[in-house]
């Protein structure tokens, strides 16, 4: 994993595995996209990672292949891309309990952040994912995006965009080992982790095992690390156990 491709880098889960991956790789490059880069350089200063401003809703393929290309410069391959943007709430929009809480808005931009902004970054990217290296490509999904795993319902928005980003994935590696081979394309459940996301949930939380971002980052990192062509096309936990899509 000498050049890595991490999408929401200045979220809790990205910051910590842009850390960890430049801590353990005294040559490994890291780019960044993200809509605050100021914020991310006060907390990892390192010259080894590059930062692209980006927007999950707003930005295209077309701005950020442009950005890559300027980032990569003459080494122009990728050998892992981590999509860990996501949205489960924030001012305007909360996780619904009931169908009366469904919005049109809180779905659409639920897509946005956590489907769409995934396949607009491999549109990008896809031009530096055709050396013969092998390559992984991971969507930092959700447990609660598993269809067959929802026994408790509610929270319409992120279930659904989370299971819309699960079957992107499953496209992704049914086409990709035709274009980029060899490659593996998954689905990885970070487990609970202390960020931005999960604070409102604190007491319900209470019962659950909870991650520090750097646990989170550590445990996805051996997942990652772990993947090899016959991973392609699966969905796994933090522990490296398998989910049922």
């Amino acid at each position: 994993m000498k050049q890595v491709l991490i999408a929401g880098v200045s979220g809790a889960i990205g910051s910590a595995l842009a850390s960890q991956l430049l801590a353990t790789d005294s040559e490994r490059i890291v780019l960044g996209l993200c809509r605050n880069s100021d914020a991310v350089r006060k907390r990892i200063s390192d010259r080894r990672l590059r930062l692209a401003r980006w927007d999950a809703e707003t930005s295209t393929a077309q701005e950020l292949g442009r950005s890559l290309a300027q980032m990569l410069g003459n080494d122009d391959c990728l050998d892992t891309i981590i999509y860990a943007s996501g949205l489960l709430h924030d001012e305007h929009m909360f996780p619904e309990k009931r169908i009366e809480d469904f919005a049109a808005g809180a779905m659409a931009r639920s897509f946005a952040v956590n489907c769409t902004g995934f396949g607009t970054m491999i549109r990008a990217a896809i031009p530096h994912l055709r050396h013969r290296r092998f390559k992984r490509v991971v969507a930092v999904s959700a447990k609660v995006g598993s269809i067959e795993d929802n026994r408790f319902g509610g929270w319409y928005a992120y279930r659904c965009s989370k299971a819309a980003l699960n079957m992107l994935v499953r496209n992704l590696s049914v086409e990709l080992p035709r274009r980029c081979r060899p490659v593996s394309c998954v689905a990885v459940h970070p487990g609970t982790t202390e960020s931005g996301l999960s604070a409102p949930f604190h007491q319900s939380l209470a019962s659950l095992q909870v991650h520090t971002p750097e646990d989170t980052a550590n445990n996805l990192l051996g997942v990652i690390g772990a993947l090899n062509e016959e991973s392609n096309g699966r969905f796994f936990s933090w522990d490296g156990s398998e989910l049922p899509w």
